[in-house]
């Protein structure tokens, strides 16, 4: 039988696809480095941003900023404005940006592993149409060898 028409070189990272999975936010919660230091400062700065980013902590710095309103109140215009701007507003806001990132974060991570999945089947697909290629040429090779011996070459 003639040698194929086209040889297959597999791309690297199909192997790689096969042996991983996406990058999600919580692969990234422990620190590359080996310094300990690096994981202390790591979960102490996780644990203070998982407390810190819920709605309920929001609630809590909107009460612990609302004590403080009637004595803005009572010192003028420009003292409320400073209470809105750096005890409500810094205070409140803080917690409900972070539960919004990481609500984005999330949804980061379903695109990701969507994505990945996507990557797959398509690298599923091209492998399917490889062997279909590969099963044509055999085919192929097949009717010229047959050809090859019917009709028999001018001298």
């Amino acid at each position: 039988m003639p040698p194929s028409i086209y040889e297959y070189v597999r791309h690297p990272r199909a192997a790689e696809l096969r042996e991983g999975r996406p990058v999600t936010t919580t692969d990234l919660r422990q620190p590359r480095s080996d310094s300990w230091i690096a994981r202390v400062n790591s979960k102490v700065g996780l644990r203070v941003t998982l407390v810190v980013g819920t709605m309920w902590c929001a609630y809590l710095f909107s009460v612990i900023a609302l004590v403080a309103l009637p004595s803005a109140l009572h010192q003028g215009l420009f003292y409320v404005v400073v209470w809105v701007s750096s005890s409500f507003l810094q205070l409140v806001l803080l917690p409900i940006i972070i539960v919004g990132q990481n609500i984005q974060a999330a949804a980061a991570d379903r695109r990701a592993e969507e994505t990945y999945k996507d990557a797959e089947a398509v690298l599923k697909e091209a492998e399917e149409i490889q062997k279909h290629l590969l099963a044509q040429d055999e085919v192929i090779a097949s009717i010229l060898t047959r050809l090859e011996r019917a009709i028999p070459p001018s001298a």
